[in-house]
C-alpha cells in the first residue's frame, strides 16, 4: 500500500491512524504487550477461560490499555511518540480490571448491591470505553452511547411509552460494570472468545500471503473475461471480505489494486469505485465467515452457528451474482474487454504456488460443519493449522518473527471491534434495564399498523440510519437489540427477522449520506463520492431487495425444505437475480427500452416468490426480452452489413 493509499485509510477508517513509535524500547514493550493479549487468548480458547465476568474484563481492560497506547487523541497529536496522559489512562483501564478480578467474589455475594468502589470504577469504565470509542470509530457511536445514558437518567421526564422510571449515576454505572448485562454483555463476550480469534486468524492469512493469492487467483479465472478488472475485484473482495469483515479497509487495499485496472480497461471512476465498495460490503454477509457477525447471532440467538452459515449463503451468492451480472452487461454495453492472456497468471500457477493456503480455508469448513468442537477450539487449530501449512513453500513460510509480527497485528487490528462491542455494551446495558428496545419495536410496529410490508421499510430505514458510520459488528448488534423485535413482534421467525436487520445495517456503508465504504472508494478512483454512493447501491440492488423476499419466502433461506425444493427455490432465484440485473443495466444483446427494463424487474420479482404459476409467468417475460433483444440485435447487424456495402 503506498503513501495516497494509507492517507486514504486513515481518512474513513479511524482504526488504521495508530502510532509508529520512534523510540524502539517503547515499540516493543507495546508490541510485547500486544502479543501477550494475543497468546492470553489462544491459551483461554484451549485451556477454558476464567469465570465470565473475570474473563471479559481481562478483555476489556486489555483492549482499553492498548487503544491509549497505540492510537493518540487527535489526528494532529503525535503518531511516533507516546503521551503521558495515554500511559495513564492505560493504567486506569487495566484498574478496572484488578479490581474486578480481585473482588469478584465480593461482588458475587452482594447480589447486586453495589458497593462506592465499584460505583467509581464503574464510572471510570464508562468514561475510558467512550473516548477508547471516539479514538477508533468517530464520534457517532460515542454520542449513540452517551444519549442512551442521558436517556437512562433522564428518561422519567419523558411522556408516553419511551417514559421509564428513572435511574441514577450510581444504579447505571453498577449495573453496566458489575453484571453481563451491561459492558461486559454478550457483545463483548462473543470479541472476548470468537472474533479476537478470527482476525488474529486473518492476520495470520495475510502474513503468509493469502490476500495476494486471492488477488491472483481472481485474476487468473476472470482477468480475461468481458470486463474482467471489475469481477477480479467482485471475487477478491467477497473472499477477503468474509475474512476480515472490515469494509472499508478491504475498499483500500483491495482496491488499491483492482480500481486502476478497471479504469484501464475503460470503467467510469463512479462505476469502478463502486464495484469494489459494493463487493467489499457483501463479505460481511459470505460465509463461512460473515465477518465473524455470524458468531455474534448465534449467541444471541442460541442456535448452531453452522445453522446460519447455511441459511445465509443462497442470499450471499445472489448478492454477488447481482453485481456479476451488472458488470458483465456494463462491459457489453460499452465494449469493454478483459486483460490479455499474456498478463494474466495461470490458474495452474497460481494454485501450484500457494494453493496450499486453501487448506486452513477447508480444515475450518471441517471445524465448524463436521467436527462437533466449539468454535473457539476450531479457531484455535485454525491458526495453528495456517502457521504449519505455511511452511510448505518458502514464498509463504512464516518465520518466528513473522509469527510474532502476526500475534501484535492480531491484537491491534481486534482493538476496534472491541471498543465498539464495550460500546455497544453502554447502549444494549439501557436498553435492557429501561426497556427501551421493546418500545422501539412497539413505536415500528404502531407506525407500520398491520401491514408486514410497511414494518419491514421502517425497520429498513431505522437500520441504515443506526448503521452509519458504524463497523458492522456493533451495526448488527445495535438494529439487533432495537429493530429486530419489531419484526419479530409481527410473527417472523428470529433468525430471519436478525438476518434482514443485519443485511440493512451493513448496507449503510453503501447508502448515502454517509456511505464509508462508497467514499473510501471514490478515494481511489478519483470519482464523486456521493455518485460512487448511488451507484454502488445500484449494484447491490439484489441485497436490498432479497432481504424482503426471504422475510415472505423462507424457503430462499433454505429452511425446512427438501433437496428437490432446493434446487427448484436455487434455480429460479438465479433467474429472478439474472433479470433483475439486466433490468438495472438496461442492456442485455442491445439497449433494453423503459418498457422492457420495466417487464424484466417485474418478472424478477415472480421469480423470488415460490408459486408454479408465478414461474411460468416470468419464464414467459423473460423469453419474450430475449427473444425481441436478439431479433433486434440481428437486425441491427444485418444494417450495418448492408451499409457497409
Amino acid at each position: 500500500m503506498d503513501l495516497n493509499d494509507q492517507q486514504l485509510l486513515e481518512k474513513y477508517d479511524a482504526e488504521s491512524r495508530y502510532r509508529s513509535f520512534q523510540n524502539p524500547y517503547v515499540k516493543n514493550v507495546i508490541a510485547t504487550l500486544a502479543i501477550l493479549l494475543s497468546l492470553y487468548h489462544l491459551y483461554t480458547s484451549y485451556f477454558g477461560t476464567p469465570p465470565t465476568l473475570q474473563h471479559r474484563s481481562i478483555h476489556v481492560g486489555a483492549i482499553l490499555a492498548l487503544t491509549f497506547l497505540y492510537y493518540p487523541a487527535f489526528r494532529q497529536s503525535s503518531k511516533q511518540k507516546l503521551s503521558v496522559i495515554d500511559v495513564c489512562l492505560a493504567l486506569c483501564a487495566i484498574s478496572t480490571t484488578v479490581y474486578l478480578v480481585v473482588e469478584y467474589s465480593n461482588i458475587i455475594q452482594r447480589g447486586g448491591i453495589a458497593s462506592t468502589w465499584d460505583y467509581i470504577f464503574g464510572g471510570m469504565l464508562i468514561i475510558l470505553v467512550l473516548e477508547a470509542a471516539r479514538r477508533l470509530s468517530g464520534l457517532a457511536l460515542p454520542l449513540l452511547s452517551i444519549l442512551f445514558l442521558l436517556y437512562a437518567l433522564f428518561g422519567r421526564s419523558f411522556s408516553g411509552i419511551f417514559r421509564h422510571r428513572g435511574y441514577d449515576l450510581e444504579q447505571v454505572s453498577a449495573y453496566l460494570y458489575t453484571t453481563t448485562e451491561g459492558i461486559f454483555s454478550t457483545a463483548i463476550g462473543v470479541s472476548a472468545t470468537y472474533i479476537f480469534l478470527f482476525i488474529l486468524f486473518g492476520a495470520f492469512l495475510q502474513k503468509s500471503g493469502m490476500g495476494q493469492f486471492f488477488n491472483d487467483l481472481a485474476l487468473a479465472i476472470a482477468g480475461h473475461t468481458k470486463g474482467g478488472p471489475a469481477k477480479v475485484a467482485v471475487i477478491a473482495s467477497g473472499f477477503l471480505g468474509s475474512i476480515n469483515g472490515a469494509a472499508v479497509a478491504n475498499v483500500v487495499t483491495t482496491g488499491a489494486f483492482t480500481i486502476p485496472l478497471m479504469k484501464k480497461i475503460g470503467y467510469k471512476k463512479d462505476f469502478a469505485g463502486a464495484v469494489e465498495a459494493s463487493a467489499s460490503v457483501g463479505g460481511q454477509i459470505l460465509p463461512p465467515i460473515m465477518g465473524a457477525s455470524a458468531f455474534i447471532m448465534a449467541e444471541v440467538l442460541g442456535i448452531p452457528y453452522s445453522t446460519i452459515a447455511l441459511t445465509a449463503i443462497l442470499p450471499a451468492l445472489l448478492f454477488y451474482l447481482g453485481i456479476l451480472i451488472q458488470i458483465h452487461f456494463r462491459a457489453s454495453k460499452n465494449g469493454l474487454e478483459g486483460l490479455e492472456r499474456d498478463q494474466l497468471p495461470k490458474v495452474s500457477d497460481v494454485l501450484k504456488e500457494r494453493g496450499h493456503l486453501l487448506i486452513p480455508l477447508i480444515f475450518l469448513f471441517y471445524m465448524l460443519f463436521f467436527s462437533g468442537t466449539t468454535i473457539i477450539f476450531s479457531a484455535f487449530w485454525t491458526i495453528i493449522v495456517t502457521i504449519l501449512v505455511s511452511l510448505v513453500r518458502k514464498t509463504t513460510r512464516m518465520s518466528w518473527r513473522d509469527v510474532l509480527e502476526a500475534l501484535e497485528v492480531g491484537a491491534r487490528t481486534s482493538l476496534g471491534v472491541a471498543v465498539a462491542c464495550a460500546a455497544v455494551g453502554i447502549i444494549v446495558g439501557v436498553a435492557t434495564l429501561t426497556g427501551f428496545g421493546l418500545k422501539l419495536a412497539s413505536g415500528i410496529v404502531a407506525l407500520g399498523g398491520d401491514n408486514l410490508f410497511l414494518t419491514l421499510i421502517f425497520t429498513m430505514i431505522a437500520c441504515i440510519i443506526l448503521g452509519m458510520g458504524l463497523p458492522s459488528i456493533p451495526t448488527y448488534i445495535i438494529t439487533a437489540t432495537m429493530a429486530s423485535p419489531a419484526l419479530i413482534q409481527q410473527g417472523i421467525e428470529p433468525l430471519v427477522a436478525h438476518l434482514f436487520v443485519f443485511y440493512f445495517g451493513i448496507f449503510a456503508n453503501i447508502t448515502p449520506p454517509v456511505a464509508l465504504a462508497s467514499f473510501a472508494a471514490a478515494g481511489i478512483s478519483g470519482g464523486n463520492p456521493m455518485r460512487t454512493g448511488f451507484v454502488s447501491m445500484k449494484l447491490a440492488i439484489a441485497g436490498f431487495i432479497i432481504p424482503f423476499f426471504f422475510v415472505y419466502n423462507n424457503e430462499l433461506l433454505l429452511i425446512d425444505i427438501t433437496l428437490l425444493g432446493a434446487l427448484l427455490v436455487i434455480i429460479t432465484a438465479i433467474m429472478g437475480v439474472v433479470m433483475l440485473g439486466i433490468a438495472a443495466e438496461g442492456f442485455l444483446f442491445t439497449r433494453l427500452n423503459l418498457v422492457e427494463r420495466l417487464l424484466l424487474a417485474s418478472g424478477s420479482f415472480l421469480f423470488l416468490t415460490p408459486n408454479v404459476v408465478q414461474d411460468l409467468i416470468g419464464i414467459v417475460l423473460f423469453g419474450f426480452i430475449v427473444f425481441r433483444q436478439f431479433s433486434l440485435q440481428k437486425r441491427m447487424r444485418s444494417q450495418a452489413k448492408g451499409s457497409a456495402i
